[in-house]
Parts: structure tokens; sequence; C-alpha cells
């Protein structure tokens, strides 16, 4: 099916000649496009990769782009143009995520023609030994460029996203604008969209929701189809501190943005509900900003409070790791999370975690490194997540135990280990294609 002409340095081992498309690929911002960049800064390291992105991502990328190959893609005036209506209207009253996605795709499919232009007659020659599209990481988008594909291996992801909210959360959902989620609906009226998961020879899910919608959607037999959680931890996240000699109030910390869905309310809730002897020996720590924190901070008051809880604000990414290692228990009752990265940084700070059963951080917390509560509904959670609290505040030697076991399981999302699990997977689609 093809010739492989992968480099093999010296007493080395091959290195496979990969595109990586990466729309949102930028080491400054938060999220999607910081995530981006860590895949292509651990895949680099173990092939010869040539990045496609945006031209948005260039200022950042330059400054840290030594000999790597990047190709811009660039953006049309109009589209520029547009974005910023985009932007505009579905931040009215907060992020419309639905609204911002539907909108979005023009300016997605601009980049889509523009990587297919640009870069289909080198699939085509055979200059690469496999392609690998990352983001956007919803799965709703195609990739033209698989038609260049022919005598090329295509693996698309991780790709996470469609979590429906609990069904005893409505009043949330409405909150975060779920009645706009029959928008996804015209995604499959979009040319190549189903052709793009049919068609790939590998998809990485970044949930086991995900994973089970892909599979349901486009028939995707299961030696097509791979769990990956897309986030990773920096080696930096990875810290030690000596909680076993400290004294003084449990230290609780919570970490994300001050909006419905995150559940800081029912986290406040939890901590009203707990023993006034208890509430005396915690100390609750508030890190992040939002539009619920005027309310939030209400609601302290209203419960009595004041002297157990404290509001940080917005950090940098960079100093909530100050946080974690200051910490005793790692509390994050979020009722809708695809990736919750602020769960893997706990872990690896060694922090328990106290999370709901839902989404994707239920995939990354065990038994034996912190509980997961199964949001029947809200007073459930709050009840159920307030007696967990207790139990770890009084078991000190068993929450050590946990955050130990915490950190031990955060190392297998380590990016290193992340980059060395996505090049084996290109080493078994190659091998399918006799390309070993």
């Amino acid at each position: 099916m093809g010739r492989c002409s992968a480099t093999r340095p010296q007493g080395g081992q091959l290195r496979r000649r990969v595109l990586l498309i990466i729309e949102q690929c930028n080491p400054e911002w938060a999220s999607v496009p910081l995530v981006g960049y860590e895949f292509f800064n651990g895949i680099s390291a173990l092939a010869d990769v040539t990045l496609a992105t945006h031209q948005r991502n260039r200022e950042a990328l330059e400054k840290v782009r030594g000999q790597r190959r990047i190709i811009y893609i660039q953006e049309s005036a109009a589209s520029a143009a547009f974005y910023r209506q985009v932007a505009r209207i579905s931040s009215r009253g907060g992020i419309n995520w639905p609204l911002h996605h539907a909108l979005s795709y023009p300016l997605y499919a601009e980049f889509n023609r523009g990587v297919y232009q640009a870069l289909a007659p080198a699939v085509r020659r055979g200059d690469f030994d496999l392609v690998h599209a990352l983001t956007p990481m919803i799965p709703r988008y195609p990739y033209k460029i698989i038609r260049a594909c022919g005598n090329t291996p295509f693996l698309l992801g991780p790709v996470n996203g469609g979590v429906p909210f609990p069904a005893n959360f409505r009043e949330v959902a409405w909150k975060e604008f779920a009645h706009y989620n029959f928008l996804r609906l015209f995604t499959h009226l979009i040319p190549g969209y189903a052709a793009t998961y049919r068609r790939a020879d590998y998809v990485l899910a970044g949930s086991t929701y995900t994973l089970e919608y892909l599979r349901r959607t486009f028939r995707l037999p299961a030696d097509r189809l791979e769990l990956m959680p897309e986030n990773g931890l920096r080696a930096e996240f990875f810290q030690e501190p000596d909680r076993a000699g400290r004294q003084g109030p449990v230290q609780l910390l919570f970490v994300g943005r001050l909006v419905p869905y995150k559940g800081a309310d029912i986290l406040l809730d939890a901590v009203g509900r707990l023993p006034a002897a208890r509430r005396g020996q915690i100390q609750l720590t508030v890190v992040g900003d939002g539009p619920e924190r005027p309310s939030l901070e209400a609601q302290v008051e209203c419960l009595g409070l004041a002297g157990a809880v404290h509001f940080v604000g917005w950090v940098e990414q960079q100093q909530t790791k100050e946080y974690y290692a200051q910490a005793d228990l790692f509390c994050f009752p979020s009722i809708r999370e695809f990736g919750g990265a602020v769960v893997l940084e706990a872990m690896a700070s060694g922090l328990p975690c106290l999370v709901a059963d839902h989404g994707g951080i239920a995939e990354y917390v065990t038994p034996d490194c912190g509980v997961k509560i199964a949001p029947l509904n809200r007073e459930y959670l709050v009840v159920r997540l307030a007696e967990q609290i207790e139990a770890l505040c009084r078991e000190r030697d068993r929450r050590l135990a946990m955050g130990a076991k915490a950190r031990e399981r955060a190392r297998q999302f380590a990016w290193e280990a992340k980059a060395r699990q996505v090049a084996a997977i290109y080493e078994t689609i190659l091998q399918r294609w006799g390309r070993a």
C-alpha cells in the first residue's frame, strides 16, 4: 500500500513523518489551545512533525518553534470580522457554547479548506507516513484532508464532548444554554462530516460517552476506536508536599470557573451541612472567577461561612500548583465536565478528589484515590458530599493513602507518557498498513 521512508537515527527508533493538524495550538492560552500545543510538543520529540495550524497562533509558536516545521493557515479579513461578531453574540449573559460552535463553523470551514489546499498534494505524494488531526476537539467537524489520504493513514482525536446534563439538573442546564443543543443535529448535514469518521483509520475518544456516541452513530468497530482522555500534566504539577505533619484546619480546595455547572454552590451547601464543630476545623479556598461569584459570596454569608471560605479569584495556571500544594482535599462536584484538567492537577499533587460521577472527570478518579458521587439530584449530591468531606477530614491516614494513590495514577497522564502512547498508536496503525 505504498512505501515507508521514515527515518531511523543510528541506534534509535523509527521517527515517523507525521502531519499534525491542530487548528487551536497555543502555549500561551488555556484549555483546548494549550492541550493542542502539549500534544504537538510531546509528539515532536518522538516523530518528524509538520504542524498545520491557524495563523492566530503564530506569535506564540514562533517563540518556541526552534527547528520544527509549522505551516500557518491564513485567515481572511472577512472571517476575522465575522469572528468578532460571533464572540459578541454568543457571550451575552455568559458564553453560549452551543450557539458559539454553530456560528463559528464557517471560520473552521475556511481553515479546513486552507489545510487541504496547502497540504493535499504533499499527502498524495506520500510525504507523510501518517496524518493526525487533533483540534477542534468537539466530535462534530469534518476534515477535508482525508480525501487526499488514499495511501496515507488518518488518525483523528482525541475528540470529546456532547455529554448531557444529569436528568435532574434542568435548571442548571438552562443556565448553561443546553436548550440550544438542538443545533448539534445540523452537524450531520455538513458535507464530509460522516465520511471523516467512517473513513478514518483510527479515532481516539476523550470520554466513554463520546466513544459510545461515535460507535453508535458511525457503526465503528472496536478495533478503530480507543479511549484517551485529552488532558495531560506537565512535570511541575507533580508535587510531594509533606501533609502528614501538618497542623491546623483541614484545607479544602476548589479550582475552576465560577459558572453554574461547576458546582461551587453545591460545595458551599455541603460545607454548610457539616457539624458546627467540624466547620471550625476546615478552611475552603475557592480559586477561580466568573459570573456566579457574587451569588456564591452571598451564599457564604447566608450560610454563616465567612470565616471558613476564602475566594482567591482568577490566577494564572502555573500559580494554581501552589494552592494544590497547600491543600489536603480537592472538592469538585462539577456535573458536566468533558476533560476536567484541574482534577488531574490535584491528583498529581497528591490530593484525594471528591467529584460527581458524570463525564470525563469520573474516569480519572478511582476508588483508591478519591470518591465519585452519583449526581442523582442536587440534594443527594450535597448530602453525600458533606458526608465524604466529614469522613476524610476525620480519617487522616485514609486521606493520605488516597493522595499517594492519586499521584501514582496521575503519572499515567503526564504529557511524556501520553506522547509515547500516541506514538505506539501510530505504530499499530502503520503495522495494519504493512509499514512496520
